[in-house]
């Protein structure tokens, strides 16, 4: 099964610049996936319901399901960038 394209993607964000918005609490609508990928470095994809922590880094992205509460916390320095799907991409 060929991999979906993503809609969207947001900018490269690194540690200075990654939004506030990103670092608290929020979610992906309904209806859509995230693929968190780091690019350089690594960073920690917190879900608070049920409490989960992944660390991400290059080889290690990181899937969110619609509407999954989470957020995000750099880990030194960092790039990283979501792709957003309207159906389950592959990870």
């Amino acid at each position: 099964m060929p991999q979906p394209a993503p809609y969207r993607s947001t900018p490269v964000f690194d540690e200075v610049t990654l939004p506030a918005a990103l670092r608290g609490e929020h979610r992906t609508k309904a209806g859509v996936w995230g693929v968190l990928r780091v690019i350089e470095g690594s960073l920690k994809l917190r879900f608070p319901d049920p409490r989960l922590d992944k660390t991400l880094t290059p080889d290690n992205p990181g899937l969110i399901l619609p509407e999954q509460p989470h957020f995000v916390e750099p880990i030194g320095r960092m790039r990283m960038q979501v792709d957003f799907y309207n159906e389950l991409p592959v990870v």
